[in-house]
């Protein structure tokens, strides 16, 4: 990929992700857990770890979760979030790697992953176990987002490498 090319991309990535990552704010979730969300914004990273170098993938998912954690929900909170980001981004490029893996596990494993990393965070931060107790509903809402992320993903991937293979 020619440098402008990456370039305007990356930037094109990180700015969708940061305005799925606004989206999100808007769409109300409550089903009584905190920290269940819909990941939106990890269509994007999903996505890019597939068509672009993993060093723009990561960077882009780094930016965002600064960016939003900073904008919309506050900077304690980037401290949960870059948890969950950087766990969930390593096991997901760890699973790429592995062929029998589609998109789409690719992506719950980072969905569950990331709540994961979140609830060790939190245990951590309140000094007590007993948060895990959310864990099961976590895991549960991060499968079912890592799904629909996942599908989505997968068909934004498999058009976009169409795109790229047609160009050529």
């Amino acid at each position: 990929m020619k440098k402008s090319k990456r370039i305007a991309t990356f930037g094109l990535c990180t700015a969708l992700a940061f305005a799925l990552s606004f989206l999100e704010t808007l769409i109300p979730v409550n089903i009584g857990v905190p920290g269940v969300k819909l990941g939106l914004a990890n269509l994007v990273v999903v996505a890019a770890l597939y068509l672009l170098p993993k060093s723009d993938a990561f960077c882009i998912s780094m930016i965002r979760i600064l960016l939003a954690g900073l904008l919309f929900s506050g900077a304690f909170s980037l401290l949960y979030s870059f948890a969950g980001g950087i766990l969930s981004f390593v096991v997901m490029l760890l699973a790429q790697k592995n062929k029998h893996l589609s998109v789409m596990g690719v992506s719950v494993l980072g969905g569950t992953v990331h709540n994961i990393a979140q609830i060790l965070v939190a245990a951590a931060v309140m000094q007590t176990y007993r948060i895990v107790y959310y864990l099961p509903v976590l895991l549960l809402s991060g499968a079912g987002a890592g799904i629909a992320v996942g599908l989505l993903s997968g068909i934004v991937v498999e058009r976009l490498s169409k795109i790229d293979t047609a160009s050529h």
